[in-house]
């Protein structure tokens, strides 16, 4: 394939747009460059045309004293793809407006005649140092600026004055820029937990990669440079391949052009791409967080200088003092540091105590000691010693501050060293959008979560390392529980608890889903639920533990994965557990007892022959408002089609459902109770007026429900970006021995639940309950159903019955 170099002997400097655009076409599709060595070469060609056509419209215009200039992106000889050109046109002043401007057409209207975005301004040095003292991000502009063509002399005054007052308005500037970065963040999101990241704006990107050369600019900080530049690299190639992917100037990694995206780069598959990105995007972070702390400290010790100065005379300045925290390390200067008399080579246990005093006093930890640490320390012995253990545990337990401590030990690759098997969950994605984080912050912040209900259990040591190691088994192939047991068990024997306690951590983890999956999927009147927790968890020590981990779990999970209603339903299951585990007779071998509320509208129900229902609005501390819904309809055909159906014409998203039979006392008949808890998809509650009305006529077969919905879907489809996997229906076996257990696991939509029971009613079994559960955007509902006798599905049945309910959802 034909060169840059050779195209441009061809066509001198790719003087006409014709040939730099064919050039630049060759350069992007030639397969040997790729990476820093195209987007110097693309600079370089961008260069010479550029260059050209500044040359020519120079002569043309009769404009002296002028240069043209690369600023931003551009002045680093960074062009991606479709990056934009940032130009600025700088003058001596001496030239006519009309000149000028004719000058500047001459070299603009090109640019926008290939299609390339541009932006351009002009400017004398003086207004660029004005410009620059106004606007912070110009300014950051042209402390990359690099002459293309032109008057170099001009460029270089102007560099030479920007890069001054840089430097002299830095205890200014810094913090302006601090903030901005912030904001940024706040806007844009940590790049390393984000499905689809903004590879440029979200904290840990290339704006932040950007922001840390200006710092080092200054001369008040600089970065740590280790894998620094690797980062960047990384993202910036990254950044190349989306370009040449979608065709167009776009930052964010959208998730159905990440497998094209992860292909060009030569990496396996799309999670192999978001590994390297977080990756790149946890040390980019990590030193800005560094970088912005050492700033802090810089300007906070000028600000005191000169009161010391008044206090002490000519006396020298008082060192920093030096406050003992544990054992080989201490307090200086608002950081933990080691003590001079700290000898990590000769203490191997110094680095999680270290850690763990930091984490303790809510202190950031010196760069430069963990450092000496990662470089000195000697590795623990197997199993480790009580002292090594204990201090992990002191780490895990000191709630938010141990994250910032965790994640710069981790930056020096010391847990990785401790602990080899997190190097599998390190940066792993998590593609369920229920989860906020990556596997491994996700784990830390289970942690975080367990330490805050350390008091509610009588093994906090058990709930926090269960909290750490729960969903260790992600990085390996199979189920996750099943293969994070035989982990966690060789994890906690290295780390040193006895064989009693590895089996109980071995059975957390197996188990960590247990209790929330059981409560809010499973019939907890059902004698044979409750009993198979019970074996399954053994004792009430364990789930004590259990209890606790599953909150911390869900908590640390995101917004949708716990509620009052959730937690409600688990501590009702952990009751019915403990009372087996005790062996007192269980509250669940009974039905439910109802409520007031229920019985009377049961009772109103049977005595009407009609629906009745209640509505009441309520908001919870972890919940938007939402709804309440009770529904009471004597036992017939279809009621729970027409339900969910005329919840969903009335727009009502259902969070979680269940359903029930019920039989008043004195009266003849059962009632099916629904309970729903909804919200509004959006717009106002309806009245329970109307939704009774609507709820008369679906059950009478006046309201068709199902062509209702269809036309709506039809005139208001909605908008998909990722088609989601297909849903699939189950048989779950032995989990009751009254009915047959059919879970239903599919992409939340408008009128699921309804199709659902549709196809239920078409197969002529009856639905005894209904479990029904909402996780962002995916839905698992579970319902029990008996045929006509009242009796479990024969296992043929109940498969052809599943394949039925899939195949109406398809």
């Amino acid at each position: 394939m034909t060169s840059v170099e050779e195209t441009t002997q061809d066509d001198p400097a790719g003087s006409g747009p014709g040939g730099y655009a064919a050039a630049r076409l060759r350069l992007l599709q030639e397969e040997s460059r790729s990476g820093p060595s195209r987007r110097s070469a693309l600079s370089g060609l961008t260069d010479q045309w550029l260059n050209a056509q500044f040359a020519r419209a120079a002569r043309e215009t009769g404009v002296r004293g002028a240069a043209l200039v690369a600023v931003g992106g551009y002045g680093r000889a960074d062009l991606s793809p479709r990056s934009d050109l940032d130009l600025l046109l700088l003058h001596d002043g001496k030239a006519r407006p009309a000149e000028l401007s004719a000058l500047a057409d001459r070299l603009w209207y090109p640019v926008w005649d290939l299609g390339l975005a541009l932006d351009h301004s002009v400017r004398t040095p003086g207004e660029a140092r004005k410009t620059a003292a106004e606007d912070l991000k110009a300014h950051l502009g042209l402390l990359d600026a690099r002459l293309v063509s032109g008057d170099a002399g001009l460029l270089a005054g102007l560099r030479t004055s920007v890069l001054a007052d840089w430097r002299n308005q830095a205890a200014k500037r810094l913090p302006q820029l601090h903030a901005l970065c912030r904001e940024r963040a706040e806007r844009a999101g940590e790049l390393r937990f984000l499905l689809e990241p903004d590879l440029k704006e979200a904290r840990g990107g290339l704006r932040d990669a950007t922001v840390l050369r200006a710092v080092a600019a200054s001369w008040l900080a600089d970065a740590p440079r280790e894998g620094l530049a690797e980062a960047r690299r990384r993202l910036l190639d990254a950044r190349d391949a989306l370009h040449l992917v979608t065709g167009r100037a776009t930052d964010r990694l959208a998730l159905q052009e990440q497998p094209q995206v992860a292909a060009r780069l030569g990496l396996l598959d799309a999670d192999a791409l978001l590994r390297e990105v977080y990756e790149a995007a946890r040390v980019i972070a990590y030193a800005a967080d560094v970088t912005w702390r050492e700033v802090g400290r810089v300007l906070r010790a000028r600000a005191a200088r000169p009161r010391l100065r008044g206090l002490l005379g000519n006396r020298a300045t008082a060192a920093p003092e030096r406050a003992p925290l544990a054992d080989g390390v201490v307090e200086s200067d608002g950081e933990a540091v080691l003590a001079l008399a700290a000898r990590p080579e000769r203490d191997p246990v110094l680095p999680l105590r270290f850690g763990a005093a930091a984490a303790q006093a809510g202190l950031p930890v010196s760069l430069h000691a963990v450092r000496r640490l990662a470089a000195q320390a000697r590795p623990l012995p197997v199993p480790w010693p009580a002292e090594a253990r204990e201090q992990l545990l002191t780490l895990l337990g000191a709630g938010e501050p141990m994250v910032g401590v965790w994640e710069a030990l981790e930056a020096e690759g010391l847990i990785s060293r401790l602990l080899p098997d997190w190097e599998r969950v390190r940066c792993r994605p998590q593609h369920n959008p229920v989860h906020t984080w990556t596997v491994d912050r996700h784990l830390i912040e289970t942690a975080v979560r367990a330490s805050a209900l350390a008091r509610r259990v009588g093994r906090p040591d058990l709930l926090l390392m269960a909290a750490l190691l729960h969903d260790i088994g992600k990085g390996w192939p199979g189920d996750h529980s099943l293969v994070g047991e035989t982990i966690a068990r060789d994890m906690a024997g290295r780390v040193g608890f006895d064989a009693e306690d590895v089996a109980v951590l071995g059975t957390l983890v197996r188990h960590h889903l247990l209790l929330v999956d059981t409560a809010t999927r499973r019939d907890l009147d059902d004698p044979a639920t409750v009993r198979a927790v019970a074996d399954a968890v053994g004792s009430l020590s364990t789930l004590e533990v259990l209890h606790a981990l599953t909150e911390a779990d869900a908590l640390a999970t995101g917004p949708a994965a716990w509620s009052t209603w959730r937690g409600s339903l688990v501590a009702d299951l952990v009751g019915r557990v403990a009372a087996v585990l005790r062996g007192t007779p269980p509250a669940g071998t009974e039905p439910e007892i109802p409520t007031t509320e229920q019985e009377r509208l049961a009772v109103e129900a049977l005595r009407t022959g009609e629906p009745v229902l209640a509505l009441h609005a309520r908001q919870e501390e972890d919940d938007a408002v939402g709804v309440e819904l009770v529904v009471a309809v004597p036992d017939q055909p279809g009621v729970l089609p027409a339900v969910s159906g005329v919840l969903a014409l009335h727009r009502l998203t259902v969070r979680a459902a269940d359903l029930r039979f019920l039989e008043p006392s004195g009266l003849t008949g059962e009632v099916i109770v629904l309970r729903w808890r909804v919200a509004a998809e959006y717009g106002a509650l309806p009245q329970a007026a109307q939704l009774r009305t609507d709820l008369v006529r679906a059950l009478d077969g006046t309201l068709d429900v199902p062509a209702k919905l269809a036309a709506r879907e039809a005139a208001y489809p909605r908008r998909r970006g990722v088609v989601p996997p297909p849903p699939r229906v189950t048989v779950v076996p032995e989990v009751s021995s009254l009915a047959t257990v059919v879970e239903v696991r599919a992409p939340d939509a408008v009128g699921l639940l309804h199709r659902i029971g549709r196809a239920l009613e078409s197969a002529g079994v009856r639905v005894r309950s209904a479990h029904v559960s909402t996780l962002g955007a995916n839905a698992v509902d579970t319902v029990y159903v008996v045929d006509g006798d009242g009796k479990p599905l024969l296992p043929p049945e109940a498969a052809a019955l599943a394949a039925r309910v899939e195949a109406a959802l398809a």
